[in-house]
């Protein structure tokens, strides 16, 4: 942990619905001018799409048929942590970045003069000094793996965790819709995914300050034949802090400020699902301001 340089990580995993509080802290930071290193996980995947595609048939092939994205066999979490350590320490650090589509290698290629392609990487490169906080959002924000421990880093670390079955429901519609998977297809890589899933995504939300866990109000009991998404206004929002004190959390101020929110345990609080945003925004800038005052 730094006090000068704090680095704020949002971990949860794929189709978990990250995208949706990095909106919010987006907000915080153009409202409250903050200069903030965005790092993405996914830029510290192992290999690129096609490494990756022949690592798992060289897996199975010895036998292994749970080689995934979310492990330690495909992933560089010391690289992680090294990243984590150095701007702790100076501010400083290396990064680079995973192109996930053709606007993303079309951008790069444009700043670096490059001719990568979709499922590439960019070269690595220092980070731009002077900036205010770094900003993690993908897989492994918290991770901890023999001698590697991201989240000792962590200034501050949050979850975002539907229940799973929602989470394999949002997963199965976004590879569907987005990337022309086949149901069965993501059901087979889910499969695959969940002995790393158990060992490496869901103990990082015992080490996280702050869990947002959406939770659907309508029968998810079987998600691989699902129609659609809940809502979210066919969900609630469990919102869990793992030490109220540690950032001066004023409860009746979030009840009276959320409505129809209710405290189900002394740590928690749950609110309507349509209330995620302002939530997030009204919980996390007064954290954010906080980190920035003990560094100025």
């Amino acid at each position: 942990m730094s006090t000068k340089h704090p680095i704020v990580a949002v971990t949860g995993s794929s189709g978990a619905g990250t995208s949706t509080i990095k909106n919010a802290f987006e907000h915080i930071f153009r409202r409250e001018q903050i200069n903030p290193v965005i790092i993405e996980g996914d830029s510290f995947h192992r290999f690129n799409r096609v490494e990756m595609k022949q690592a798992m048939q060289e897996a199975a092939s010895h036998g292994n048929d749970h080689f995934s994205h979310f492990g330690p066999e495909s992933n560089l979490f010391d690289k992680l942590e090294d990243l984590f350590k150095t701007y702790g320490a100076t501010g400083g650090g290396k990064k680079r970045y995973y192109l996930h589509s053709d606007e993303e290698a079309e951008a790069h290629n444009g700043r670096l003069g490059t001719s990568l392609k979709p499922g590439e990487f960019t070269p690595w490169e220092d980070i731009p000094t002077g900036s205010d906080l770094m900003f993690y959002e993908g897989l492994h924000g918290l991770v901890a793996d023999g001698d590697t421990n991201c989240a000792q880093h962590v200034d501050l670390g949050i979850g975002v965790v539907p229940i799973v079955n929602l989470e394999w429901i949002q997963k199965i519609f976004r590879d569907n819709a987005e990337r022309g998977y086949s149901a069965e297809a993501i059901v087979d890589t889910i499969l695959r995914r969940m002995p790393d899933y158990v060992n490496y995504i869901t103990p990082q939300f015992s080490r996280t300050d702050v869990n947002f866990q959406r939770v659907p109000t309508v029968d998810t009991s079987n998600p691989f034949i699902a129609r659609d998404i809940p809502t979210p206004d066919e969900s609630l929002i469990v919102i869990r802090f793992s030490n109220p004190k540690k950032f001066g959390v004023d409860f009746p101020y979030l009840l009276n400020m959320l409505k129809d929110s209710f405290m189900s345990r002394r740590n928690t609080i749950v609110i309507p699902g349509g209330k995620l945003g302002l939530a997030m925004e009204i919980i996390l800038a007064p954290i954010i301001h906080d980190l920035l005052e003990r560094r100025r």
